[in-house]
């Protein structure tokens, strides 16, 4: 059963006890109070009837009027006009009677008479006759000379059950109408509280499908909102992880197949050209030539398995990071690349500022030698490289320049992964198995910093690497 069904069926469940106790409550004490309106003027009415009958002689009547019946029956209708039927005995004769249900009344006082109450009280009660109707009866006795004398009066309240019966009826109907008009509006209103609710499992569902983009907007300031604020949020966390697991899977893929045929090249020649010594005749020269190039792809091999040995200790590794002057180090190893950059005629110029921060002094040498070659790479030949070192209130901002062809701007997202070149044919030859960039990232976070690429076709390559280890008050 769907949720707003049973909002509406909980709503009319409640509506209906609430309105049944209440509506009934209402209609029996109504008719209580009408009955006890009622048997107060009866009871007054009786005992003024009482009264008169009493103050005018009856016995005295009785025994100087011949016509008793006609002289009573004026006493009475004069002072009793509110009953419907009267019925006066003395001494269990019946004086006089009016009324269509006198012998309703004979047949009560008959059977009520040792049941009298005493003089001076009357008794009241509700009783219904043979033909269904409800009547008000009085009874009470009183004396008159040394005659004892008994009067029943009773009124027809028939109406007054008519009247309560026409209110349950009434009260039916109005319940039934309620209850219909209840449930259209209940379902109307359910269905429009649950509405954020089926938004939010259609977008479980949609998700579920694999349509992470989906969002429930849900605008209240309630709960519902609240929870569809949450849940928009999740959604968009998860779109944000599939995105980066694809993207990681990719680069994974990449890798693999990157690496793959960074092995296949080398190995495919060293088997050839150790198949050539195995199975030919060769002279010194080409015995040479061949024992050469096997080891060159050897070497490279290593370098190979060596950098990706220094990817992954980077990785695993926690670093100790010490008091260094990042300046000096650039410096020293500007003095060392120098005369081997200008055989290419490339000129390398650093410029650092004085100062001391925390850093690992090996990871931050092997950063600068990193991002240097490849500028060199880069450049080829006959061109400039700018290092420069600033001091920062967190550590240090390392710079790399080059006046090289620069970076397409569909490679700049792909140049920290493993194995990538922006050149791939130029690079292989010039050694590069495209992991440096790779170990110079690893190096930047272990540092607590990041690496930023700044480039544009023909415009050479800026390399910004911002060390973020803590600076400290020695400066050099």
């Amino acid at each position: 059963m769907k949720f707003r069904l049973k909002i509406t069926f909980c709503m009319l469940a409640l509506l209906s006890i609430l309105f049944g106790i209440g509506g009934s409550v209402l209609i029996v004490s109504s008719f209580q109070d009408t009955m006890r309106q009622e048997k107060v003027t009866a009871e007054n009415t009786y005992k003024m009837l009482q009264y008169t009958l009493q103050i005018s002689g009856v016995q005295k009547l009785l025994s100087e009027t011949g016509d008793i019946r006609n002289v009573i029956g004026q006493s009475i209708r004069q002072n009793g006009g509110y009953w419907d039927d009267i019925l006066l005995t003395a001494d269990g004769k019946e004086i006089y009677s009016s009324g269509k249900e006198s012998a309703f009344l004979r047949t009560r006082d008959s059977a009520d008479t040792k049941e009298y109450p005493e003089e001076g009280k009357g008794s009241i009660v509700s009783v219904r006759d043979e033909n269904g109707e409800n009547n008000l009866c009085v009874t009470g006795t009183f004396t008159a000379g040394d005659r004892r004398f008994s009067l029943t009066a009773a009124r027809d309240i028939s109406d007054l059950y008519r009247n309560r019966n026409r209110m349950q009826e009434l009260y039916r109907i109005v319940f039934a109408v309620l209850m219909l008009l209840c449930a259209v509006l209940a379902y109307s209103m359910a269905l429009f509280l649950t509405a954020p609710l089926s938004r939010l499992a259609r977008g479980a569902q949609e998700i579920g499908k694999g349509n992470f983009a989906f969002r429930s907007r849900v605008r209240s300031g309630d709960e519902l909102g609240s929870l569809s604020r949450d849940f928009d949020r999740m959604a968009g966390q998860i779109e944000k992880n599939v995105r980066e697991l694809r993207e990681a899977v990719a680069r994974q893929e990449r890798f693999v197949g990157n690496f793959t045929h960074e092995l296949k090249t080398p190995m495919t020649s060293v088997i050839g050209y150790a198949d050539l010594l195995r199975s030919r005749e060769l002279s010194d020269e080409e015995r040479r030539e061949a024992a050469d190039y096997i080891f060159r792809e050897g070497k490279r091999m290593e370098r190979l398995s060596l950098k990706l040995l220094d990817i992954y200790a980077a990785e695993q590794t926690e670093v100790s990071l010490s008091p260094h002057s990042p300046g000096r180090i650039v410096e020293d190893i500007a003095d060392h690349l120098s005369p081997g950059l200008k055989e290419r005629e490339i000129e390398l110029t650093a410029r650092c500022e004085k100062g001391t921060c925390m850093l690992d002094p090996d990871l931050f040498r092997s950063l600068v030698l990193n991002l240097v070659d490849n500028a060199g790479k880069a450049i080829g030949s006959r061109g400039h490289i700018r290092v420069t070192v600033r001091m920062t209130d967190e550590g240090c901002r390392l710079c790399v320049e080059d006046d090289g062809p620069g970076i397409p701007g569909e490679a700049r997202e792909h140049l920290t992964e493993a194995f990538y070149r922006v050149d791939k044919s130029r690079s292989r030859k010039q050694g590069g198995a495209g992991l440096g960039l790779t170990l110079c990232e690893k190096i930047v976070k272990l540092h607590n910093g990041e690496l930023f690429f700044e480039s544009g076709e023909g415009n050479g390559t800026k390399v910004t690497a911002e060390l973020k280890g803590g600076r400290c008050e020695k400066t050099n």
